[in-house]
Parts: C-alpha cells; sequence; structure tokens
C-alpha cells in the first residue's frame, strides 16, 4: 500500500491518494480542491482511480470532489449522515453525483487488495467516518495529532466527539494516524499525549 499525501487548499487539506502498488488501482481520499493537482499526481504516475472516499462533507474535504469524479468515474462514497444535517456545497452546487453509495459503520470498500473499514466517528460533522485500511486510519477531523476536531461549527457535538475519539483508542494495536489536516501521528501516541482522547478514555 502506496499512501501519498497532497495537501490542498487555502486550509491546507490533506487529500490521500492510497494505491495498490501491484495493479496500480487506488482510492482518493477527501479530494478537498486543487483538481489538477490530484489528477497530476495520478495521470503522471498512471494510476487508476476506483473509488473516492469522503470522511465529512465540509467544504474543504469536497470541492474538487466534482472534477475528480467528472475525470476519473470514480464510484464515491459518502455517509448520508452529513448531506442530510449540513448544508454542504454539494447539494446547494446540485454537483453531487448520481452514483453515490452511502456507507455506514461497518461497511468495507474494496479497491484490488487494499480493503477500507469504515467507522463512523461523529462529532466534528454528524456523518464523519475513519477509513481503516491495514495499518493505517485516515481519521478526517475526528483525531489529529494532539488534538482533535472542532465542534462549534454546525451539527458538531462534543460529547460525539468524545465517543468517537474514545472508539478510535479502544481499537487494538497500533495504527498511523493520517488526519484531515497537519502531520500524521501514531494511535498509540495519541492514547498517552492527545488531551482529548485521553479525557474521552475516561468517560
Amino acid at each position: 500500500m502506496l499512501i501519498k499525501t497532497l495537501v490542498v487548499g487555502h486550509l491546507e487539506t490533506n487529500c490521500y491518494v492510497v494505491t495498490d502498488e501491484n495493479t496500480l488501482e487506488c482510492a482518493v481520499i477527501d479530494p478537498g480542491a486543487e483538481s489538477n493537482t490530484i489528477l497530476d499526481y495520478m495521470e503522471d504516475n498512471h494510476l487508476k482511480c476506483k473509488a473516492i472516499l469522503v470522511t465529512h462533507v465540509h467544504f474543504d474535504h469536497v470541492t474538487a470532489l466534482p472534477k475528480v469524479y467528472e475525470e476519473t468515474g470514480a464510484q464515491v462514497y459518502i455517509c448520508e449522515k452529513d448531506l442530510d444535517s449540513i448544508d454542504s456545497p454539494l447539494k446547494k452546487s446540485g454537483r453531487l453525483p448520481e452514483n453515490v453509495i452511502y456507507y455506514k459503520d461497518g461497511d468495507e470498500v474494496k479497491i484490488s487488495s487494499l480493503v477500507f473499514r469504515v467507522m463512523e466517528t461523529p462529532g466534528h460533522t454528524p456523518g464523519g467516518v475513519s477509513l481503516i485500511c491495514g495499518d493505517a486510519i485516515f481519521s478526517g477531523d475526528t483525531l489529529f495529532a494532539g488534538s482533535c476536531g472542532r465542534t462549534d461549527f454546525p451539527g458538531g457535538n462534543m460529547m460525539e466527539e468524545l465517543a468517537s475519539l474514545k472508539k478510535l483508542a479502544e481499537l487494538p494495536g497500533d495504527y498511523e494516524v493520517y488526519p484531515g489536516h497537519a502531520d500524521a501521528t501514531r494511535l498509540s501516541l495519541e492514547r498517552v499525549y492527545n488531551p482529548y482522547m485521553v479525557r474521552a478514555m475516561q468517560l
């Protein structure tokens, strides 16, 4: 599994391109902006995009989705709870692809040998998800290195956020954590040093 981080947009969102190196089939996680950057990376590396996976529908995570979908025809996956409860730019613009699959907790998305397991982690948004693939967690804006997602936006809920952090903390073993912004971290470190996760584990 090859993980490429593309930092896109003025909010410096992490867009991840996750590739099966044997087949060159890939998934794009959170195409937040700069569609040309994302598409050029895939073209330069001869990748075949099979899925676009959205951790939550805030604009800085989905602005480039329509263009990436248009160019690749990849299957789009979103948690419907976000679209039902947040004034998403995808809904307002009418550019939500028709072939969306609404995934939920426990679902799996398979791309060649890659298997992404969906864990619903609301709090930052009602339909936020984290995606677990191998020893990696793509946590969106739920978990950051030393911090967590804001809950003061519409649809945010701090108690749900803490419950989601506890859910992540209770995963067995260790994982590399790839958040929606800033640097990657490890779950083992966050269990010890992240004050929000420490608080969540005490609930």
